[in-house]
């Protein structure tokens, strides 16, 4: 009995010292606990019910309008190609030798069959000549033989002999200006000759270059596009492409489709053509390159962002008398920024397209901003 006595003011003691080092610690929170417990909560006025008050204290939400009205809606593919030349080649001789003659002035313009250099053909020339001598002095043996062929003072098979050796001769005559020709470099077509590699003196073969000739106008644009839409480009159909640091929007047709498509990118090239009559687009840059597929003239057209995808479909919220209203709609063509509606809006509806995350249906709104599409 006495034990428990002395335990019980031992736990009592402690308590008290407790007490007196806490307290003042923990005296402003037990007076701000006990003064909030004193304050009476505002209850409703006792004229209104519960719903009227707490509707009446409701923030409504703002959020922006999108009118909707008729439209056009452009299916656009875009890609990156490249400018090419209409014709391009490097020069070179059919043949080796020396060079004796240069035409031509580096980037200036060239006609097809303009000469343009001239190998050392000295030796072949004086070939020529002495067939040439060879072949007259067969020419009038023939004209005897013929002679005394028709009194029959020859066979026929002596005047088939001379002929065909005549004929032979033709023939060698025929190779040596062959070879003659070899050693003369003609443009190939019209164009504007570049940078030459060679000068006067040196030597040169059929590997190697001399100077390189390009026809710029028209010039051709290549790009590739996405095996989806490879039926829908034709022989003819129309691109636009523009250049880096020029706003100006060039047109081009097209003009050959690769029959192949690419296994690693899944892609089909295309080639077009411009006109380039001015020339002063060059070969070698990167274009940015815009397909017109299609066009739906007075549709309706919504930004994408206002779509919200469900289980069940897609959906919008519209604003009607003071609250946002769900409805389900129908999608079409897609482009970077707009959807197409086919089904579920009507020209006049004011689409909400934001806050869309924390409306509801029936939600009281406020419309403050209204974007009508130009």
């Amino acid at each position: 009995m006495k034990n428990n006595s002395k335990r019980t003011i031992t736990v009592l003691l402690i308590f008290t010292i407790a007490a007196i080092i806490f307290y003042p610690k923990y005296k402003p929170l037990l007076s701000n606990l006990f003064s909030k417990k004193d304050q009476a909560p505002a209850g409703p006025n006792p004229g209104q019910g519960g719903r009227g008050s707490f509707a009446a204290g409701r923030q409504m939400l703002n959020v922006s309008g999108f009118l909707i009205e008729p439209t056009s809606m452009s299916d656009l593919y875009r890609s990156t190609g490249q400018l090419r030349p209409d014709e391009e080649v490097d020069l070179a001789f059919e043949t080796s030798g020396k060079i004796v003659g240069i035409n031509f002035a580096e980037g200036t313009r060239v006609k097809k069959g303009d000469l343009l250099a001239k190998m050392n053909d000295k030796p072949l020339q004086a070939q020529l000549q002495k067939l040439m001598a060879q072949k007259k002095l067969l020419e009038e043996k023939e004209f005897r033989q013929r002679s005394l062929l028709e009194k029959d003072a020859i066979s026929q098979e002596s005047y088939d002999q001379i002929v065909t050796e005549l004929q032979t001769m033709e023939a060698d005559i025929n190779l040596i200006k062959a070879r003659i020709s070899e050693t003369e470099l003609y443009a190939p077509f019209d164009g504007i000759i570049g940078m030459r590699y060679l000068s006067e003196g040196s030597y040169a073969n059929p590997s190697t270059k001399i100077a390189r000739l390009v026809k710029i106008s028209p010039i051709k644009i290549d790009f590739s596009i996405s095996e989806r839409y490879a039926n829908q480009v034709n022989i003819g159909f129309p691109v636009t492409f523009t250049l880096e640091g020029d706003n100006k929007i060039y047109e081009a047709s097209v003009y050959a489709v690769d029959p192949r498509l690419d296994e690693e990118t899944r892609t089909i090239t295309i080639r077009a053509l411009h006109p380039n009559r001015n020339e002063e687009l060059k070969p070698g840059r990167f274009a940015p390159v815009t397909l017109l597929l299609s066009k739906i003239d007075n549709t309706i057209a919504i930004p994408s962002e206002a779509i919200t995808p469900e289980m069940e479909g897609e959906m919008v919220y519209v604003y009607r008398k003071g609250k946002a209203a769900i409805s389900r709609v129908t999608t079409g063509l897609r482009t970077e920024s707009l959807v197409q509606i086919t089904d579920g809006l009507k020209f006049g509806d004011t689409l909400i397209t934001t806050g869309i995350l924390q409306l509801r249906q029936g939600l009281p709104v406020v419309l403050d901003t209204l974007i009508i599409n130009q």
